[in-house]
């Protein structure tokens, strides 16, 4: 091994490893900020005592991980940050590549397995596929079990990577199902759900991809000021979120994801995040599903704000099959068992020219009890004092 591996260690000890690499101010070591600091130092050690003549031809590479696997008590969420920074060329500029990952298996010891086994993967990849970042990404998960591992965050940089969209690449991770949605910052850049969500007071509007005007920025405003006022967020706290939903890219010639034009999404996602806004980019196609999503990161509260078109769906027993009891039950299970709330913007019916809202919405009498039950408890509620030319543009 003498000839391809210069050094390993484990720095098990947090004072040994903040002699080493230095204290983490946030004080949490599972982190993209401490897996940097190691690659960015065993890498510096490389090219400062791997020199001379002896060395000259050789490319270099550090890899690191950071990850905590299942506890004892199995009460904890195993997760981890897992990185290398690599040469393709002797005496070439560094390249890097790191992901974040959820290990799912419900035993310590498989999850130790998938971390040996996507490490490999990754130190492969990194010299023989960076050339195709997408197959890249695809053999990160070789010889792994189907549902032992989420990557939900993927970065690139580097000349290896020139002209690489990140938004893009991470956008591929819900196409191969490697996770079911990726998170831009208002600069574009991809981050971690729980490292900017948590215990934060959220608001997210929902959008369809397919949809020609822009989001409603009035009706989102509105709700904003509407879910401060009623949850007593304050603006420090305060994310706003616009969601572009995957799924609702599909035309009636497209038979899964693989078919979307990725490409475009991710400039609709770069254009939203040119707002000043947090942006999802996801394939929930149920509210539920992205309640449930957002519960992973712990925040204080929700609001979405949401077509009361999309209610009046579920609502209608006629659009399911006979277990409709059972899934509507399931549907405000998951929405509403963490802190969140709905706020619904009319619609206007076209064929009667009514403002539709959560008191005239249409409902069948099998769902209306727990509909008024949702309403009178406040977990669904209207967005006031809009004005008529918003609901035109809805």
């Amino acid at each position: 091994a003498s000839g391809t591996v210069a050094k390993t260690m484990s720095a098990y000890d947090m004072t040994f490893s903040d002699a080493i690499y230095g204290a983490e101010e946030s004080g949490r070591y599972v982190s993209q900020s401490r897996l940097e600091k190691m690659l960015g130092h065993e890498y510096a050690l490389l090219n400062e005592r791997l020199s001379g003549e002896k060395y000259e031809g050789r490319s270099f590479f550090a890899f690191a991980d950071t990850v905590t696997t299942l506890n004892y008590n199995k009460s904890n969420d195993p997760h981890g940050w897992i990185g290398i920074k690599f040469q393709t060329e002797p005496k070439g500029e560094a390249n890097e590549i790191f992901f974040h990952i959820r290990l799912l298996d419900t035993d310590a010891n498989l999850q130790n397995n998938v971390l040996g086994i996507i490490g490999v993967n990754l130190v492969y990849a990194a010299f023989y596929y960076h050339n195709d970042p997408k197959t890249m990404i695809e053999s990160l998960a070789d010889n792994l079990t189907v549902g032992s591992v989420e990557i939900d965050l993927v970065s690139v940089s580097g000349p290896a990577f020139e002209g690489c969209n990140n938004i893009l690449l991470n956008l591929y991770l819900i196409v191969k199902d490697f996770s079911s949605a990726a998170i831009f910052d208002r600069d574009g850049k991809q981050r971690q759900a729980k490292d900017l969500l948590y215990k934060k007071d959220i608001m997210i509007l929902r959008t369809k991809f397919g949809q020609k005007s822009n989001p409603n920025f009035s009706m989102l405003n509105k709700a904003v000021d509407q879910f401060k006022r009623t949850e007593h967020v304050e603006d420090g706290n305060l994310s706003v979120l616009i969601e572009v939903l995957l799924s609702n890219v599909l035309t009636a010639d497209e038979e899964d994801l693989e078919s979307v034009d990725l490409e475009a999404v991710a400039q609709r996602a770069e254009e939203l995040c040119n707002t000043g806004n947090l942006v999802i980019v996801s394939n929930f196609a149920r509210h539920n599903r992205l309640a449930k999503y957002l519960e992973r990161s712990k925040p204080k509260s929700v609001g979405i704000s949401t077509n009361i078109n999309n209610l009046k769906f579920v609502f209608n027993s006629t659009n399911f099959g006979d277990n409709y009891s059972n899934q509507l039950l399931s549907y405000v299970s998951d929405t509403f068992s963490k802190n969140v709330k709905l706020f619904a913007y009319p619609f206007l019916d076209k064929k009667t020219g009514m403002v539709i809202t959560t008191k005239n919405m249409p409902v069948t009498p099998d769902a209306r009890p727990l509909f008024d039950f949702l309403l009178f408890n406040g977990y669904i509620t209207d967005i006031e004092n809009y004005e008529e030319e918003d609901v035109k543009t809805v």
